[in-house]
């Protein structure tokens, strides 16, 4: 607890946000993208990934980025950096097997000063730098934040082929990217998970079983995860109407 307090101390006394490290998920196979690297699949000539980082890079609220990639899109990863102007200190790192086993890897390279930890899956262009910074400001009061929209469908538990329930559909959330979390509280989530945890699909999921609350803002429908090749069709269409929005 004496620890807690020096640490809220010590922000204040600081005057500034907390430091804040963005741990990019990229390092997925796109199974489902037909043997195709959706991360640098161009959405209106500008590549999946590319997308991300500038959003990261136009967040106040983050201060570095860590990318967990495929060893073979580590120097490809490098030049997107180049390319499209990212400012913020970037670290490309080699990810592991598994979602969970990158988003850990990429935890310890982060900066040793990093209080709070922002997780995004590399897959998720337009997450806008607003959705990115109210996420982490969140965390910054709860220790763990998340952006969730609810769902539309009604959703069915199915086993054998069966439907055994109906869970009420106002209670549903999809939950997003960016993950936000003390920096501490994640390490330790993660590392319990890689050895209890079994079948990790995301890191709220990792902090949960460790019996920590997580809590919820407002996400948004656009911030879609490209997983297929009619996923680009609509990123695309959103981008374009969110243009003509503005």
């Amino acid at each position: 607890m004496n620890k807690l307090f020096a640490r809220l101390f010590h922000r204040k006394e600081r005057g500034t946000h907390p430091y804040c490290s963005a741990i990019v998920a990229a390092a997925g196979s796109s199974s489902r993208m037909g043997g195709e690297n959706k991360l640098m699949t161009p959405i209106d000539g500008v590549p999946v990934l590319a997308r991300v980082l500038q959003a990261l890079n136009e967040a106040e609220l983050v201060d570095e980025i860590v990318v967990a990639a495929r060893e073979e899109d580590l120097i490809s990863i490098g030049d997107l950096c180049k390319i499209y102007g990212i400012v913020k200190p970037a670290k490309i790192v080699r990810g592991g097997e598994s979602r969970l086993e990158s988003v850990y890897l990429a935890s310890l390279e982060c900066r040793e000063n990093a209080e709070f930890l922002a997780v995004h899956d590399g897959a998720r262009p337009l997450a806008t730098a607003e959705l990115i910074d109210r996420t982490i400001a969140l965390a910054h009061r709860a220790n763990a934040a998340a952006p969730a929209v609810p769902v539309k469908d009604t959703i069915k538990v199915v086993r054998d082929g069966k439907v055994v329930s109906t869970p009420p559909r106002e209670e549903l959330r999809a939950i997003q990217t960016p993950q936000v979390f003390d920096a501490a509280l994640l390490r330790a989530a993660l590392e319990n998970a890689r050895v209890f945890g079994g079948a990790i699909t995301d890191d709220c999921s990792a902090v949960e079983l460790l019996g920590k609350e997580v809590y919820l803002t407002e996400g948004s429908y656009e911030n879609i995860k490209i997983t297929t090749p009619e996923d680009v069709l609509l990123a695309s269409e959103l981008l374009h109407r969110r243009e003509v929005q503005e």
